[in-house]
């Protein structure tokens, strides 16, 4: 008993290789287990993906998008927003598009700044910096 190492000594050598190592090194002629164990991963999982996904797409600033869109006619009053109404928010800028030149005019040089104060007090200063009306 005096030749034998310790039970909870761990062998030396590298651990023995299983079967599927085995047969893949015979297939390919190198034993590639080393180099596959060293090299790093590049996995992700699927939640870092769809999270990545979810960044990429913007749609937490989209979703404050259609909520403009959606609040216009609770904000502005009723006149205006009978006849003015928002088609789209694009870099901070809200285009709304307008039923007549004379309320063009009424609201690109009167109301503009009215408006935009009103939808930057409940949206903030970084989503809407601009109004562009249009005819149409």
């Amino acid at each position: 008993m005096l030749g034998l190492p310790p039970k909870n000594q761990p062998p030396l050598g590298p651990p023995p290789r299983s079967a599927r190592e085995k047969v893949r090194a015979a297939w390919y002629g190198v034993d590639i287990a080393a180099v596959e164990k060293t090299r790093p991963t590049t996995a992700r999982s699927a939640a870092e993906l769809v999270q990545e996904a979810l960044n990429h797409l913007n749609l937490d600033r989209r979703r404050l998008e259609a909520e403009v869109l959606r609040a216009w006619s609770t904000l502005i009053d009723p006149n205006i927003a009978a006849h003015a109404q928002p088609t789209g928010l694009r870099n901070g800028t809200l285009f709304v598009r307008v039923d007549s030149s004379v309320w063009l005019s009424e609201l690109s040089r009167y109301r503009a700044k009215e408006i935009l104060d009103q939808l930057q007090n409940c949206f903030g200063p970084e989503l809407i910096k601009r109004i562009s009306f249009r005819l149409g």
